[in-house]
């Protein structure tokens, strides 16, 4: 009873400060209620801010995303700039079109404001690259997107960036939380009711501007695209890169043009969700003249996918086959500068960088980590994140990752060839790399953590009759890596990560396979080779991990 009593006082509490009508109305019901279960799980911690923010569900509590929990955050990181020296910078904030988006960015230009810093938020609901273009166009010495990106409808987040347009990684994650456990109560957090800049579109505009910069000045701009938004806010920005850069207007798949924070079409605003496509799929078959490539946004747009015809059908191109064609577009350009990608994508980039004479790094998983490889070209990597402008945009972007890819099909189209010709040249190449992906959604966290620790005590000595020829914990770190939680295993002709998501509850597990190519006659053999041995290493994984 004593604990309950507890439990019902840190409610109480929390309820006191509450500045949001809708959630003291849910935390006052489940406190009348007594619904101890519920107020349990609301109150057994805090939302962790780690390198990827915050990111949660919706709801009161400081287990859900709500106005305290990002107050408090803002605090946090408005007292982590004024401990670096930053008294007076400018903190730049955008928002997506999420159930609470515009509320949680008003409140971090009111408690900036009120830290003596200077913030500015973007005009309305716009890309997540808008908003990393935007930091270091006005030299800000911050920035925070509100957005929980293609998570369930129910979701909202907090992404913070640093001046260099990046976000934030170790230890400057660690210090933020430490300042946003420090704040007391929300009392003591000064919010005026004004004070702040609304931007103009004049940020929109330069960033528009630079778009075009990603396109070779004489290219073709004849590929037919059909777009979908996905719910989300790329809509109006991409058209109008579209039309700055004289492409054909993208046929829209109109059911998911608009924003719409329900996300109805779709079970997970992903474009790499099962069914999430299917209405692009349609829109594509009864289009004429018949589009060349599919193109999706997540719904801050800041990741792009593509499907193109294969056959009579439409497929989805895996984030490492659109992360090499970029590759192979942007190396016959003549691009200089190193290629980066991170540890769970497509070891294929090595290859075609190597045999271009480029500089390669791979990172840990994240673009936290790509965008801060010294000299950087392109970056990618496998979960449809792609970044081909990082002067402008120092983070993953879809939109000229959208501009790059039409521009490919253009030129392959000018000269009667597809992406599956060029997919075709590259295994060719360098050999046909073929990946796939072990995902694990969970209810309950701790049965992640037991998987990754029966892999730890009992490590697999084969997976589909490849022997594991290295083993690697990298929470040790590695020669180039610092440490992180994840699994390594190399195998012969294979390679095989395990981690836990950094955004989701989901373990993911990244297989490889490299199967040798003699000739063109060779590939459908090595194709149907490749599929077998993803299948069976699946499942021999599935079965060492308990999943």
């Amino acid at each position: 009873m004593q604990d309950n009593s507890e439990l019902i006082a840190r409610a109480q509490a929390w309820l006191a400060e509450d500045p949001d009508p809708e959630t003291r109305e849910e935390l006052a019901k489940l406190i009348d209620a007594e619904d101890t279960a519920e107020l349990t799980a609301r109150f057994a911690g805090t939302l962790q801010f780690g390198t990827a923010g915050l990111r949660g569900e919706l709801g009161a509590g400081p287990m859900r995303m709500n106005r305290s929990v990002v107050i408090r955050a803002a605090a946090g990181l408005a007292a982590y700039l004024k401990a670096k020296g930053q008294t007076d910078g400018l903190v730049v904030v955008g928002y997506d079109a999420r159930h609470k988006s515009a509320d949680f960015a008003r409140d971090t230009a009111a408690v900036m404001t009120g830290a003596g810093l200077r913030a500015a938020v973007l005009p309305r609901p716009l890309p997540t690259p808008v908003l990393a273009f935007a930091i270091r166009h006005l030299g800000a010495v911050a920035g925070v997107e509100v957005t929980a990106s293609h998570n369930p409808p129910r979701d909202n987040g907090y992404k913070v960036y640093l001046g260099d347009g990046s976000q934030i990684v170790p230890p400057a994650d660690a210090e933020i939380a430490a300042e946003i456990a420090a704040v007391a109560s929300l009392h003591d957090v000064p919010r005026p009711e004004s004070g702040w800049e609304i931007l103009a579109d004049d940020v929109l505009e330069a960033y528009l501007a630079r778009t075009d910069a990603v396109l070779a000045p004489e290219s073709p701009r004849t590929a037919r695209v059909v777009y979908t938004a996905m719910h989300g806010v790329g809509k109006d920005t991409l058209l109008a890169a579209f039309d700055r850069a004289g492409f054909p207007a993208p046929v829209l798949v109109a059911e998911q043009a608009e924003p719409d924070p329900d996300f109805p079409t779709v079970a997970f605003p992903n474009p790499e969700e099962p069914g999430a496509m299917d209405l692009a799929f349609a829109t594509a078959a009864r289009t004429t003249p018949a589009p060349d490539l599919i193109i999706a946004n997540d719904p801050d747009a800041d990741r792009c996918a593509a499907a193109v015809k294969d056959g009579a059908d439409w497929r989805m191109l895996r984030g490492d086959e659109v992360g090499a064609l970029l590759a192979a577009h942007l190396v016959r350009r003549g691009a200089r500068g190193t290629f980066a990608e991170s540890i769970v994508s497509s070891s294929l980039l090595g290859r075609i960088a190597e045999k271009a004479g480029l500089p390669y790094e791979e990172t840990l998983t994240g673009f936290k980590w790509i965008a801060r490889v010294d000299g950087l070209r392109y970056g990618y990597e496998e979960a449809l994140g792609y970044c081909v402008d990082p002067e402008g945009v120092r983070d993953k972007d879809g939109i000229t990752a959208a501009l790059l890819l039409t521009e490919l099909a253009s030129e392959l189209k000018e000269r009667g060839r597809t992406f599956l010709d060029l997919l075709d040249d590259l295994a060719l190449e360098h050999g046909l790399h073929a990946t796939d992906q072990l995902s694990v959604r969970v209810e309950d966290l701790s049965l992640i953590a037991d998987a990754m620790r029966r892999l730890r005590e009992q490590p697999p000595t084969e997976l589909a009759g490849l022997p594991v020829t290295k083993a690697e914990d990298l929470t040790r770190g590695t020669d180039t890596l610092p440490p992180t939680d994840g699994l390594r295993y190399t195998l012969d002709g294979a390679r095989v990560i395990v981690r836990p998501s950094g955004t989701e509850p989901k373990l993911k597990c990244y297989l490889e396979v490299v199967v040798p190519v003699a000739g063109q006659a060779d590939l459908p053999a090595a194709r149907a080779r490749a599929t077998d041995l993803l299948a069976a290493i699946k499942r021999d994984l599935a079965a060492a991990a308990g999943i």
